[in-house]
C-alpha cells in the first residue's frame, strides 16, 4: 500500500516560517500537493504573506512550451496580478531587479533524478543570485520519483559544463532536489543563504507511485513515472539522429529510425540479457521532431525489475545496438544543443567525449559499465553528508 509522504511545501506552509514576508516561488505546473492544489495559491493564501513574484524553469511556468530551444518571455501573470519571470530566457539567473524587495525566494520543483534535467540548475542559478544579492532560498523538498538508492553513469568532466550538466555528478545520482541543493551549495562553493524543508515520512527506496502522491507530468515529454524511469538512459538518444520517441505518446520508452526492422532488432536487444527489462518490437510515428510522419522500426522499453535495471547502460546499449545494425546510418546529432555550438550534443549529455570515443571504437558494453565504476564510489562518499533520509 502506499504510504503518505508529506512535502516539504506541506511542512513549510503549515508552520509560520513564512508570516509577515514577501516571497518569489519557483515552480511549474507540477507544483502541486496531494489534493492537486498549487503551491502558488497555497502561498497567496497564507496570512500575513505576500506573494510578489513567480518564477518560472525551462519549458515555462505551465510547462506549455515544447521545444529545447525555445525562449519564453516575462509577463504578468493575470490571475494573480504578479510578475510572472521565466528562468531560460535572456537570463537563467534571477536579476537584481526580479528579487528586489523580496525577503525569499522559495524553491517547489519536481526533478526526475537525472543529470541533465534542467530544473536543478535552475534551483543552482537561483542560489547564485541569492548569494549575491542577500536573499535566502528555501527549498521545498520533493521525491526523486526513480528513488535514491542507485547512483550510475560517468561523472561529468571539467571543460564539458553546460546548463545540462553544471557539476561533476553522475547521470543517476540518486538525490532528491534539496538534497542537491545542499551539495551544490556547499560541496561546490555557492554559499547562498539556504533551507532546505524536508519531507516527511519518504525514505530512499520509494519510487514516485510508493509516495502516495499524484503524478503531473513535470516537463511536456515525461507523461508517466515509467517515462522517468528509463530517462537517464534513453535522454542519450538526443544527441543522436535516432528518434527518442518525441512526437509520439510514449518519448524515452520508444526508439527507433526508419531504417531498422523492429523485430530484429528487438530480438538483438533482449539477446544481450540487459537486466530488468524486456525490449518489445514497436513502430511509431512521431508528429513532430526527428523523423516526423515517417514511419520508425525500434522497440518500446518496458522495465520489468525495477531493482534490477540500469536505465544508463541500457541507453548505452541501445544505441550501440542501433549503429551495430546499420553504421551508415546511424549519426550523432551535430550542434548545438542548449545553446551550446561548439561541442557534440552526445558529448554534452554524456559529460564528456568518452563515451561517444568508446562507442564508436567498439568497446564492449560491460566495459563501458566498468569504467563508471570509480566515479559511482567517488559521488557516493561526496554525497554521503548531505542525504536527509
Amino acid at each position: 500500500m502506499p504510504v503518505s509522504v508529506r512535502l516539504g511545501s506541506d511542512v513549510l506552509l503549515c508552520s509560520n516560517r513564512l508570516k509577515g514576508t514577501r516571497v518569489g516561488v519557483v515552480c511549474n505546473h507540477a507544483s502541486i500537493d496531494r489534493g492537486f492544489l498549487h503551491v502558488i495559491d497555497r502561498v497567496a493564501r497564507c496570512e500575513g504573506v505576500t506573494l510578489a513574484a513567480i518564477f518560472g524553469p525551462q519549458h515555462g511556468f505551465r510547462s506549455d512550451v515544447q521545444d529545447n530551444m525555445v525562449e519564453t518571455p516575462h509577463r504578468d501573470d493575470p490571475r494573480r496580478r504578479v510578475p510572472l519571470y521565466s528562468l531560460y530566457s535572456e537570463t537563467r539567473e534571477p536579476t537584481a531587479e526580479m528579487l528586489r524587495g523580496l525577503d525569499a525566494l522559495i524553491i517547489d520543483l519536481q526533478d526526475i533524478g537525472a543529470r541533465i534535467y534542467t530544473y536543478i540548475y535552475t534551483m543552482a542559478n537561483c542560489l547564485r543570485a541569492a548569494a549575491k544579492h542577500g536573499v535566502t532560498v528555501i527549498v521545498c523538498d520533493r521525491p526523486n520519483p526513480i528513488g535514491g538508492v542507485e547512483v550510475e553513469g560517468a561523472t561529468l568532466r571539467e571543460g564539458w559544463e553546460s546548463f545540462v550538466g553544471q557539476f561533476p555528478i553522475p547521470m543517476r545520482h540518486g538525490m532528491t532536489i534539496g538534497e542537491l541543493a545542499k551539495l551544490f551549495n556547499i560541496a561546490f562553493g555557492i554559499n547562498a543563504p539556504l533551507e532546505v524543508v524536508k519531507m516527511e515520512g519518504w525514505n530512499r527506496e520509494m519510487y514516485a507511485d510508493d509516495a502516495g502522491l499524484p503524478w503531473v507530468m513535470p516537463s511536456p515529454n515525461m507523461p508517466t513515472l515509467d517515462t522517468a524511469i528509463v530517462y537517464p538512459g534513453t535522454v542519450l538518444f538526443e544527441g543522436t539522429m535516432l528518434s527518442e520517441g518525441r512526437g509520439t505518446t510514449r518519448p524515452f520508452e520508444l526508439v527507433g529510425a526508419p531504417w531498422i526492422d523492429a523485430e530484429q532488432f528487438a530480438a538483438a536487444m533482449n539477446d544481450a540479457g540487459l537486466p530488468g527489462t524486456y525490449f518489445r518490437p514497436a513502430g511509431f510515428e512521431p508528429t513532430f521532431q526527428k523523423h516526423a510522419k515517417q514511419p520508425c522500426g525500434g522497440c518500446q522499453i518496458h522495465v520489468t525489475d525495477r531493482a534490477a535495471f540500469k536505465p544508463v547502460i541500457t541507453g548505452v546499449a541501445l544505441n550501440d545496438m542501433f549503429r551495430r545494425f546499420n553504421p551508415s546510418k546511424f549519426a550523432w546529432r551535430q550542434p548545438p544543443y542548449e545553446y551550446e555550438h561548439d561541442k557534440m550534443p552526445i558529448d554534452i549529455l554524456a559529460g564528456s567525449n568518452a563515451l561517444r570515443q568508446q562507442i564508436e571504437s567498439g568497446v564492449p558494453i560491460h566495459e563501458i559499465a566498468a569504467s563508471w565504476a570509480d566515479d559511482e564510489a567517488e559521488f557516493k562518499r561526496l554525497r554521503a553528508p548531505y542525504l536527509l533520509y
